[in-house]
């Protein structure tokens, strides 16, 4: 009987993958969940108690330099399906029945998502046990002869089941078995919601640049194999965030899904979103930058990835913490910021960025008179406050977060704090609305 149940089993999976799209086949209304900073909360893993404020700010900031390298690197060939690396937020999901939590890496630059699975030939260390599938009644192996199989870079096993292989820029991997389970995901406000038929990496090889806390990645991007695009029935392409200001970990930001992510009230404005490849990224138009009451157009650089191509010429990131710009754009920022601020600057030690502000010892920033910066999207003006275009980086050294990059514009994380960011891939837009995240 065992036997018949495994074969039937197998067909059923095969048929499903093979004759319909990776979508869920439940339809749960909305949930919301926590996202949890790696660095500043401490709720995470990650959270060292001893670290000042500018420890953490210097290892996110580390980081995002390491993740724009790996944004702005395009696959040279099919067989290198290359992805960024960590982001700032994590996510508590659970897989399988029963349920078997795991603390991942949220990722809008990402598609697949993926957790270390036993047996592992070779794995990063990890603090928390490894997904054993034979433990789960729900799980099942993709064939090769399917859509999901398709979607990624693959071999095929001696059983016809599909192997992937995923590459991060750098030493970063995982590979393993494509497969199918059912996700939990936890819920704020009501008990947690189970999702059968969630395409997912059960990783058996896995290495690089990853830490011991996490366990993989959950995929957020615009690709096939997304959480967002799996759940499109279930959640109808909505999700939306709102990230909560550094300086206020004590409350904890939040992740949208399905009617909970309807961005909605007074105040909203939205961009269309761009399709352009890879469909990973959630790309829209930046038409110029106003500070105060004087403008700067965007220019693309003629180093951008794709010379002449104007369309979607920024992505939005919610995994990398600075806002990155075409070179002159930055020095023109700079330089209109000057006009307004009645200090003169002073040299960032790190060289990281291209003006900075002594504000004392106090943090007062007052007086600096800094000016508003408004980011013209199409059909959408977002300003911005200091508060989300500044950043101390030193003790009494206030520095502009937005940095030169003449590879690939992104839209970080610090420019969205306090912004309900809203996407909705079925519309195809993404919308903004200034909302207080810590009372979310």
């Amino acid at each position: 009987m065992a036997a018949i149940s495994i074969t039937f089993t197998s067909f059923l999976s095969f048929f499903l993958l093979h004759h319909i799209s990776v979508h869920s086949l439940t339809r749960p209304t909305g949930f919301t969940t926590d996202l949890i900073h790696r660095e500043y909360s401490p709720l995470s893993p990650f959270y060292d108690p001893s670290h000042t404020k500018f420890d953490r700010l210097r290892n996110t900031i580390h980081r995002s330099f390491s993740r724009l390298s790996k944004l702005s690197s395009s696959p040279n060939t099919i067989q290198s399906q290359i992805t960024p690396g960590p982001g700032d937020y994590l996510m508590n999901v659970s897989i399988g029945t029963p349920p078997f939590n795991m603390l991942s890496i949220a990722d809008t630059g990402s598609d697949l998502t993926w957790t270390q699975c036993t047996p592992c030939t070779q794995c990063f260390k990890q603090n928390s046990p490894l997904f054993n599938p034979i433990n789960s009644s729900t799980y099942i192996n993709v064939p090769c002869n399917s859509r999901p199989c398709a979607a990624v870079t693959s071999t095929c096993s001696p059983n016809n089941y599909c192997r992937y292989k995923y590459s991060y820029t750098g030493t970063s991997f995982t590979q393993g078995d494509i497969a199918v389970d059912s996700f939990t995901f936890g819920s704020t406000s009501s008990r947690p919601i189970t999702i059968p038929s969630i395409v997912f990496g059960c990783g058996h090889a896995n290495g690089g640049t990853f830490d011991h806390y996490s366990s993989g990645v959950v995929g957020l991007g615009g690709g096939p194999l997304s959480i967002i695009n799996q759940l499109e029935d279930s959640i109808k392409g909505k999700f939306s965030y709102c990230l909560v200001p550094l300086n206020k970990q004590s409350k904890t930001s939040k992740i949208n899904f399905g009617s909970n992510a309807v961005v909605s009230g007074t105040g909203i404005v939205s961009t269309p979103l761009i399709t352009k490849s890879p469909s990973t990224f959630y790309y829209v138009n930046l038409e110029k930058i106003t500070v105060g009451d004087q403008t700067l157009e965007f220019k693309a650089s003629s180093n951008s990835r794709k010379e002449g191509d104007v369309e979607g010429n920024i992505i939005i990131d919610s995994g990398t913490t600075l806002t990155l710009l075409p070179s002159d754009l930055v020095s023109g920022l700079a330089s209109k910021v000057k006009e307004s601020v009645n200090e003169n600057p002073i040299k960032d030690p790190n060289d990281y960025f291209r003006l900075c502000y002594s504000i004392g010892d106090n943090g007062e920033v007052q007086n600096l008179n800094l000016p508003n910066i408004t980011f013209h999207f199409t059909g959408a003006d977002v300003e911005l406050t200091a508060a989300e275009t500044f950043v101390e980086v030193l003790e009494g050294l206030l520095c502009l977060a937005m940095v030169p990059n003449d590879e690939l514009a992104i839209f970080g994380n610090l420019s969205q704090m306090n912004l309900l960011v809203g996407y909705d891939l079925v519309k195809k837009h993404v919308s903004f609305k200034r909302t207080d995240c810590t009372k979310q």
